[in-house]
């Protein structure tokens, strides 16, 4: 029987558009995500530089982009949060069935910008839709590493037999699956979260 759910953030909630950040620095010369840049993102998703810090590396590799145009490009993969999404959660929320929980690869630079697209009061609404809100730059780990998996269940004394993991990329899932956690590996564009109780 699953009690706890513990939900991605990026095109679950939010819709994303992951080639927009690449597109946007084409015009400043990236090429590839080099081995450098890969470890930059994800060195950052896990707070371990600051956004300053981020920034002037990032400028190092294209000089001739300015600071706020690199904030814009890194940006773009950031869509709409559809509110029929917001709804839902709450609604899962209020009914008080299971215990929900986000857990999301992300970065303050991220955060900052979706606080201001959705507006502080859904972005509150969503945030306390949730027992706890789960950062990867908050926590110092990130997905598919498995120890962000057995932080989240032992802090919370869950089992993992009893959970429920829902993330869009396989490799997430897949890290979650190997310590027991059920998985749902949310098919983009074919699927989409509203149709969560059917997985239950």
């Amino acid at each position: 029987m699953i009690k706890n759910i513990i939900l991605d953030f990026g095109d679950i909630f939010i819709n994303l558009d992951k080639a927009a950040t690449a597109n946007a620095m084409l015009p400043f010369g990236f090429k590839e995500i080099t081995p450098e840049l890969d470890y930059l993102f994800k060195t950052y998703e896990k707070g371990n530089v600051s956004s300053e810090e981020f920034l002037s590396i990032v400028s190092k590799h294209f000089p001739s982009a300015t600071q706020s145009e690199l904030i814009q490009a890194w940006n773009a993969i950031l869509l709409d949060f559809p509110i029929h999404r917001l709804d839902f959660v709450e609604q899962l929320a209020q009914d008080n069935t299971h215990r929900l929980f986000l857990l999301s690869n992300t970065n303050d630079i991220h955060i900052e910008f979706v606080k201001q697209q959705m507006g502080l009061e859904n972005y509150n609404r969503f945030r306390n839709a949730f027992e706890v809100f789960y950062l990867s730059y908050e926590m110092g780990m990130r997905k598919p590493d498995t120890e962000i998996f057995e932080f989240v269940l032992q802090e919370n004394r869950l089992k993992a037999s009893e959970t429920l993991f829902v993330d869009d990329t396989k490799e997430n899932t897949d890290a979650a699956a190997s310590l027991g956690i059920n998985s749902w590996n949310l098919k983009v564009g074919a699927e989409d979260i509203t149709q969560l109780k059917s997985r239950l």
